[in-house]
């Protein structure tokens, strides 16, 4: 019974292992697509500027293998997509932001949104594939796309 268990569980961590999921206000969420409530990130505490469109913060240990892993994964995503910057952390020297954010395992991935918000988080190694959907979950529509054009925002113009 206790071997059932046990596999159960094992099959169970495993399947959720590296899982972009959602985040809320309160940790991970039902929030809908693109939803944007999670905890506030800002350069300065990630010691690197945002990306324009989204920053891929990876959480770290020096000797954890599937962080490697990892670490080329979000290089590559960030290099083949306009305006997505990967900044990886050192969880260990980091313990109030690994504390405040509550990351327990590494690596941990989290996908911030324009504003710095946490939108997405996974714990384990995310998938090339899940990874660039996230991201393109990420609503940010360019300021022509939301009836902002470049001459109504010139001084003096009514």
């Amino acid at each position: 019974m206790a071997l059932a268990v046990a596999v159960a569980a094992g099959f169970a961590w495993q399947r959720a292992s590296g899982r972009l999921r959602n985040v809320g206000t309160h940790g991970v969420g039902t929030h809908g697509p693109g939803a944007l409530a999670g905890p506030l990130m800002t350069g300065a505490e990630l010691g690197e500027p945002l990306g324009r469109r989204a920053t891929l913060v990876q959480f770290s240990t020096a000797f954890c293998a599937p962080c490697r892993s990892t670490r080329r994964i979000l290089d590559e995503v960030a290099r083949m997509t306009d305006g997505v910057a990967h900044v990886e952390i050192d969880a260990e020297s980091h313990l109030e932001l690994v504390r405040r954010l509550d990351i327990r395992r590494t690596p941990t991935v989290l996908v911030l949104g324009p504003d710095g918000r946490i939108a997405k988080r996974a714990t384990g190694q995310p998938r090339k594939a899940d990874v660039i959907a996230a991201l393109g979950s990420l609503t940010v529509l360019p300021t022509a796309q939301i009836g902002i054009e470049e001459s109504d925002s010139e001084p003096g113009r009514a």
